[in-house]
């Protein structure tokens, strides 16, 4: 077994290797390498039975100069500061790879929400709220959902803000609900995201989408869009997705001889991304052991899941046919599996440039908010792919010009125009 993997100690680690590379000054990767504020703080909840139990809270803002904090909240039994803290860093990048006027941030919970129940749920997040709601804000950091929260939790989020500072402030959180300030285009936005990369990944290695094959790790919200992304956009086949049963508490792989139907799946997978195995079964479903996706005979490989999956241990698996790995999930790739990836020429299009999309039109629900007017689904998943587009390019011209990986090509983008931001306001 390989050892756990610290998200933080990894996160750092690119980020100084990448600061080699730029021949960063040592003074300003000291400060980039570390988060400008972190919080932790008690959540008591009254629980259904009357008990009263105590969780703890998260959020941490890494660097907020080129504009407000943006990240997610994670509701996981796992969560640890240091998992947020990477993934607060990672943000910092995502949104200056993506060219959008905002920093990285990130929060969480340590717990289950499949345990608790709607009403415990709405307790724990505006018990999240009455913590941090002074360090947060549209101006200052704005929250959204991830792993464990979805758009009704935002909703009862922003409302516990409102009633805080007095006044409606539907810009404080995105991800919201279609009708309480929430934006078309933001259910599949991250997912579609990682397919507009993967078609511009393919265009680059001259590859016809209708000939490839993808294998799926996970069937979240990022995979399922990821997966009707590559069939119904790009008009290739999924093999395989994998997923998290919560009532066998363990994980596993589902394919299907002529590929699977992410629609179908999708309509028998409950809110937490477990799917029937039972019903699949009958419709000539095969399950298999939850690492099995990763040695599909497939083109293109998509881990959508948790951090740290794509390691020593695992990349051995990698079927050869593969050729391009887009990395849906934040963190999946070890720094061993990224040597696998560039000594077998396999294109890798790096976790924050790939998933984006979701950072992206959580920015443009921002813009909306302060309008005060909303954009079609249309309008919204355009600007999304001019967007992804444009970041795609930005990244791939840096690699060539400079002969470096792409992860690294991304950081160097992300990390510059971050620096630049410091400069201009006389950070540094």
């Amino acid at each position: 077994m390989a050892e756990p993997i610290n998200a933080f100690q990894m996160a750092q680690s690119q980020f100084d290797h990448v600061a080699k590379l730029l021949n960063l000054d040592a003074q300003v990767s000291e400060i980039l390498r570390w988060p400008m504020r972190e919080y932790k703080f008690m959540i008591p909840v009254r629980m259904d039975n009357g008990s009263l139990r105590v969780f703890f809270g998260y959020r941490v803002q890494h660097n907020d100069a080129r504009g407000p904090n943006k990240g997610g909240i994670r509701f996981h039994p796992s969560e640890t500061l240091d998992t947020v803290r990477a993934l607060a860093m990672w943000m910092t990048w995502k949104c200056a790879v993506a060219d959008i006027p905002l920093g990285g941030g990130k929060g969480g919970v340590a717990v289950d929400p499949s345990t608790l129940s709607t009403p415990e749920q709405e307790r724990l997040v505006r018990g999240w709220i009455d913590q941090i709601w002074r360090n947060i804000g549209p101006r200052q950091d704005v929250p959204a959902p991830d792993v464990g929260t979805n758009p009704r939790m935002m909703g009862w989020m922003m409302d516990e803000y409102s009633k805080l500072a007095g006044q409606y402030t539907p810009g404080v959180i995105t991800g919201k609900p279609l009708g309480g300030g929430g934006s078309l285009g933001r259910t599949e936005a991250t997912g579609f995201g990682v397919t507009y990369n993967v078609r511009e990944a393919m265009k680059h290695l001259k590859m016809d989408p209708a000939r490839c094959v993808a294998a799926i790790q996970g069937f979240g919200n990022v995979a399922q869009y990821a997966a009707i992304g590559f069939t119904e956009l790009l008009g290739g086949k999924v093999a395989c997705v994998s997923y998290w049963d919560r009532d066998d508490r363990a994980s596993y792989t589902i394919s299907h001889p002529k590929g699977i139907n992410p629609r179908y799946l999708q309509s028998i997978t409950d809110v937490y991304g477990t799917i029937d195995k039972k019903k699949a079964s009958k419709e000539g479903y095969v399950v298999e052991e939850g690492d099995a996706w990763i040695s599909k005979e497939a083109d293109v490989l998509i881990p959508a899941a948790l951090e740290g999956q794509v390691n020593a241990e695992t990349v051995k698996k990698i079927h050869s046919r593969v050729r391009l790995m887009a990395e849906g999930a934040n963190g999946p790739t070890t720094p061993e599996a990224d040597e696998f990836f560039k000594s077998n020429n396999i294109f890798v299009v790096p976790d924050f440039l790939c998933n984006s999309g979701g950072v992206t039109v959580s920015y443009f629900e921002s813009v909306q908010n302060d309008m005060n007017f909303y954009w079609t689904r249309e309008e919204a998943l355009q600007r999304l792919d001019t967007k992804i587009t444009q970041a795609f390019n930005s990244v791939v011209a840096m690699a060539e010009s400079e002969k470096v990986y792409t992860r690294d090509a991304a950081y160097m983008v992300a990390i510059d125009r971050v620096v630049k931001a410091m400069e201009l306001r006389g950070w540094i």
